[in-house]
């Protein structure tokens, strides 16, 4: 089963997308840390991805349909996979239908204030997970679960960084969502609630897919 989770930052996307990881035991592909495994590597791709890093430059839409398209063609994937921010707008939606048939869609909505109010306060870890201090608090305070390293505030977490991604987000990735509309593939999910009851609200639909 091929499935894509979608949402405004701060939604939950990521933790949504990683408990469908567990659950299913489909691998959980998250562009980011795919960039991160490159440039650690030190592959080709990294090379690449690593160029427009050291210059502060956004990674163009064509090396990161190249890489995503690397990692789905893995033989873990042949199962199927969760995607978590890809695509994020039409160019990447088309060139994901080229090489993939999408199965299932969600869309995690929360309101751009809702959004705001959890990242001001959200930490994030080197090794790529992000904790909130209510929603999702670490089992030590400010230690990452997974790898022991201190947790800090990125600085896209600030407030006006927040509403030009938000605003992003509104302008290029809900036009994907109109054509998974279309397509009858997509499940809106209200956000809103806690993260138990949000994936309850995703499992149950995926249940009736299987």
């Amino acid at each position: 089963m091929k499935i894509l989770v979608f949402g405004p930052q701060g939604s939950g996307k990521g933790t949504q997308a990683e408990l469908i990881s567990r659950k299913y035991k489909l691998p959980y592909i998250a562009t980011g840390d795919i960039f991160r495994f490159h440039i650690k590597e030190g592959t080709q791709l990294g090379k690449k991805v690593k160029s427009y890093v050291d210059k502060g430059e956004l990674t163009p839409g064509s090396l990161t349909n190249e890489i995503v398209k690397d990692r789905i063609q893995q033989p873990d994937c042949s199962v199927g996979f969760v995607l978590d921010g890809y695509p994020r707008n039409i160019s990447q939606q088309k060139f994901l239908e080229s090489i993939a048939k999408i199965d299932l869609v969600f869309v995690i909505n929360i309101s751009d204030t809702e959004a705001v109010s959890r990242l001001k306060d959200r930490l994030a870890c080197k090794c790529g997970l992000s904790y909130h201090p209510v929603n999702n608090p670490p089992y030590k305070k400010g230690i990452c679960n997974k790898c022991g390293d201190k947790l800090f505030v990125r600085d896209d977490d600030k407030p006006a960084a927040i509403k030009k991604r938000l605003a992003i987000y509104h302008k290029e990735t809900e036009l994907v969502l109109e054509i998974y509309q279309k397509s009858n593939t997509l499940h809106q999910i209200n956000g809103a609630q806690g993260i138990e009851e949000v994936f309850a609200e995703i499992d149950n639909i995926i249940i009736l897919y299987k």
